[in-house]
């Protein structure tokens, strides 16, 4: 596939990538370089062997081992080593700096091949660091090229434990919730994630969901998964409940994964993964049985507004902020993505905020949240296929022509647009 012209202007020509199966004698290279040194936690005379065997055979596909490795590299020695080899094999000239961003975000923006039996390697390298992982890295519909880790483990505690510490980002199970006149920790401008269940209104703050990251909750009668992803700028809300007979409620956890810089989610009871932007199981059991779940919509707006328009809403109790008050938005990622994320269409800014849905025909279409505001409040019509925009307590959410919730969520455009790279987008 020809690789777009933005690409090339900013990656550069792409090396040449050979067929087939490794030869035995780097298939051997690889496991010394890649499953020993991480299953006996050194970097030795053998290791560095095995690496110039690999440097020299110009095959770039090897790469991604190197870059998963890179991920879990804590000496700058090796760092130095690896980034060495991987330019050798990319053509490239990249520095140590930040190397292991640098040279995948390349191998994305490439669509550089896997390696043979990739899968069973990096499932080597990241299970050696924590075995918990073992029943995530299995053979799906997913990329395992585009995982990496996000730098917390796996979120594997049981259902409703949310008080219980552990060294991941804790979902919430079951929260307790007060109405809007006790909550008085929130200030009105406080950012809040507002759903709509069957007349039941429910606010998600921020602050909260910046730490949790993920919800499991019941509202109008209906079950929840709520993910939000800070790197995304997205919170999501799925029905988990009303699935094929013989399916268990899926519990969302957080794996500890990204995929572009997007959590990679798990159902806890049978670890099948999910697409988090998508709602598609793509491992394991649920994957099986072809479990997509569909969405409530998500209003992106402020405290003060959500409460004034919904009064009878409810809240999450303060206490599930953890005692911190962190706003990650525009703050550690204001000079753009800090995880890799390869090529991102150009047609807006990586972190402009767009209304996100997918049509009835299935077309995806993104709306540019500013522009849209502004029209829909000068009480301009927007509209696509069989989608509406309307204004809600201070956000925005589509509908159908009866006003029926059609399940959008807010997100930033570098997530929207990778996750559904044949997106519309409004304004034309």
């Amino acid at each position: 596939m020809k690789l777009p012209n933005y690409v090339i202007e900013q990656y550069g020509t792409p090396p040449v990538v050979p067929k087939g199966p490794l030869p035995k004698a780097l298939r051997s290279a690889v496991k010394v370089a890649f499953i020993d040194s991480m299953a006996q936690s050194t970097w030795g005379r053998d290791q560095t062997l095995a690496l110039a065997e690999i440097s020299e055979s110009k095959d770039p596909r090897i790469v991604w081992l190197i870059s998963d490795l890179m991920r879990f590299a804590s000496s700058p020695q090796l760092n130095t080593v690896l980034t060495t080899a991987a330019n050798d094999l990319l053509g490239t000239n990249l520095s140590d700096r930040n190397s292991w961003g640098t040279v995948t975000d390349h191998l994305i923006a490439w669509d550089i091949p896997e390696p043979p039996n990739y899968l069973r390697v990096k499932r080597a390298i990241f299970t050696s660091v924590f075995p918990g992982w073992d029943k995530i890295f299995v053979k799906g519909d997913i990329d395992w090229r585009l995982v990496s880790w996000g730098g917390v483990l796996i979120d594997n505690r049981a259902y409703d434990t949310t008080d219980e510490a552990c060294n991941c980002i804790p979902a919430a199970d079951n929260p307790e919730v007060s109405n809007a006149k006790d909550a008085t920790w929130l200030k009105d401008s406080d950012i809040v994630f507002g759903i709509e269940v069957n007349g039941e209104y429910r606010a998600y703050p921020r602050q909260i969901m910046e730490v949790r990251e993920m919800v499991n909750d019941t509202l109008g009668g209906r079950d929840l998964g709520i993910p939000y992803c800070t790197l995304c700028g997205a919170a999501q809300a799925y029905f988990t409940d009303q699935l094929p007979r013989g399916v268990k409620r899926p519990i969302l956890r957080t794996s500890g994964l990204l995929s572009r810089s997007n959590k990679v989610m798990y159902d806890l009871n049978t670890y099948s993964v999910f697409d988090t932007f998508l709602g598609h199981a793509v491992t394991g059991p649920l994957a099986k049985k072809n479990i997509k779940l569909k969405q409530a919509a998500v209003i992106t707006t402020d405290w003060g507004t959500w409460k004034k328009e919904h009064p009878e809403t409810t809240v999450l109790l303060e206490r599930y902020a953890l005692g911190r008050d962190p706003d990650f938005r525009n703050g550690r990622d204001a000079n753009g993505p800090i995880f890799p994320i390869g090529d991102v269409d150009p047609r807006l800014p990586v972190h402009e905020d767009i209304i996100g849905i997918v049509t009835a025909s299935g077309k995806p279409v993104a709306f540019q949240r500013s522009k849209a505001f502004v029209a829909l409040k000068k009480g301009k019509e927007i509209s696509f296929e069989n989608i509406q925009l309307k204004l809600d307590a201070g956000g925005i959410k589509a509908v159908d022509a009866n006003g029926s919730d059609l399940g959008s969520h807010q997100a930033f455009w570098f997530a929207w647009s990778q996750f559904h790279p044949q997106t519309a987008l409004w304004p034309r």
